[in-house]
């Protein structure tokens, strides 16, 4: 039987889709252990009936455990899909809250900005002992990570654990090239694409079909509905001439020239602070979730397209071919970014396994904005590292919404105060 783990379980959305895309194929019936791991006993209990609900509808007769332990959990796992919050709800209101006081917006607060980078700080450390762990107890195991910022945990973890199975997987990517072909009435299978950069800032590199580039038909969409164009990610395709794989609200915090503006946010819509909206939807999805289940309804999902995670399982396990777009150690897969860094690209999964594809260099104006964006990432991780508080400022004061809105004093005590405000979340290092 495969063992798939599933660390971090309560997170009953990302596992619901996950296992319903799983326990739905008829191939791998009787075939799957799944192991259920979380920190939280009544949590784990709900996943634990949820899974068990979803195995029952689809008829998929997987062993199911629990464990509290989270060794024991990953000893023999072939794959491992991990969807963590280090410190949770509290700690991201720490994240929303302080900065707002200083006058610092964010949208989303999980990649870079000063959100992303103290989530990091958080984060980094978690996932290196998990590295170890895995390169310990199963190191012929994928690690199929879902959780952010992805772009720091995958360079830390490669560097500090030797573990080099290592996938990070998001579905904006493929989001995007969905949205794009219903711009343009065309089936996602009808259209050539090509996506590249870092995970929450990938841009479209190719979009043809017929033989022929569709960003004509999709300049002519934009240019006859003004509202269509009225967003962050059209500002950013038509200065950039590329796509942006990320929602608006994602990519309005990774520069500098939306948030510190009133004026660019309502022009463009940017929801400030959605990130404390989306957790309070994520709450409520758990407690729907447990009366669904009390009430008996069906919770089994079947989409047309597959979670990423799933998708890659299910293309190591049956051995049917299928792109999806990874996050992996660079190692001139994008020729003009470091080689150490974690970049999106699109990979063949098989039998074999996961095998990311090489594109070449990036448009020059495409790396120097992952260059930026890579300035604060690789700051966060060589402050958990090395061990070094003053990298931690460094990072803030390089990131580009921080640095377009506060003066650097001011970002000073506004990391200062995350600090303390944070405090055992946080390597005892910079804590001192």
């Amino acid at each position: 039987m495969s063992r798939i783990v599933f660390i971090g379980a309560g997170d009953v959305d990302l596992t619901r889709r996950v296992a319903s895309d799983l326990l739905l194929e008829p191939g791998l019936r009787g075939g799957l252990e799944i192991v259920l791991h979380d920190t939280d006993p009544a949590v784990l209990a709900t996943v634990e009936a949820l899974v068990r609900s979803l195995d029952a509808e689809a008829g998929s007769a997987a062993a199911i455990t629990v464990c509290l332990d989270r060794r024991r959990a990953l000893d023999g796992a072939d794959f491992v899909v991990s969807q963590v919050d280090v410190g949770g709800f509290q700690a991201t209101l720490r994240d929303f809250e302080i900065p707002h006081r200083y006058g610092l917006r964010q949208t989303i607060g999980d990649t870079i900005g000063i959100g992303g980078i103290f989530r990091g700080l958080r984060t980094i450390p978690y996932f290196v002992e998990l590295g170890r762990e895995l390169a310990e107890l199963c190191p012929g195991a994928w690690l199929l990570n879902c959780s952010d910022p992805m772009a720091m945990t995958g360079w830390a973890v490669q560097e500090a654990t030797g573990f080099d199975r290592f996938v990070g997987v998001c579905h904006a990517v493929c989001d995007t090239h969905t949205y794009l072909a219903d711009l343009v009435g065309r089936g996602v299978d009808e259209i050539g694409f090509l996506s590249a950069g870092l995970n929450h800032q990938s841009f479209v590199l190719r979009f043809e079909a017929d033989g022929r580039s569709l960003y004509p038909e999709l300049d002519a969409l934009l240019a006859a509905d003004p509202d269509l164009a009225r967003h962050v990610r059209v500002e950013m395709y038509r200065r950039f001439g590329y796509f942006p794989t990320q929602s608006s609200e994602h990519a309005a915090e990774y520069v500098p020239w939306f948030l510190p503006h009133a004026e660019e946010t309502t022009r463009l819509g940017v929801p400030v602070e959605e990130y404390l909206r989306r957790v309070g939807k994520s709450m409520h999805h758990y407690e729907e979730t447990r009366r669904a289940l009390s009430a008996g309804r069906s919770l089994l999902v079947r989409w047309q397209h597959q979670e990423p995670a799933a998708a890659a399982i299910l293309a190591v396990l049956t051995g049917q071919e299928k792109e999806v777009y990874v996050n992996v150690r660079n190692d001139g897969l994008i020729g003009n970014l470091p080689a150490g860094c974690c970049v999106e690209v699109p990979a063949l999964v098989d039998a074999d396994g996961i095998h990311p594809r090489p594109v070449g260099e990036l448009p020059i104006q495409l790396a120097a904005l992952n260059r930026t964006f890579l300035n604060v990432v690789e700051l966060t991780v060589r402050a958990v590292l090395d061990g070094d508080r003053r990298h931690v400022y460094h990072a803030a004061m390089l990131d580009p919404n921080t640095a377009a809105t506060l003066p650097l004093p001011a970002i000073e005590a506004l990391c200062d105060e995350l600090i303390e405000a944070h405090g055992e979340l946080l390597p005892e290092a910079i804590r001192g």
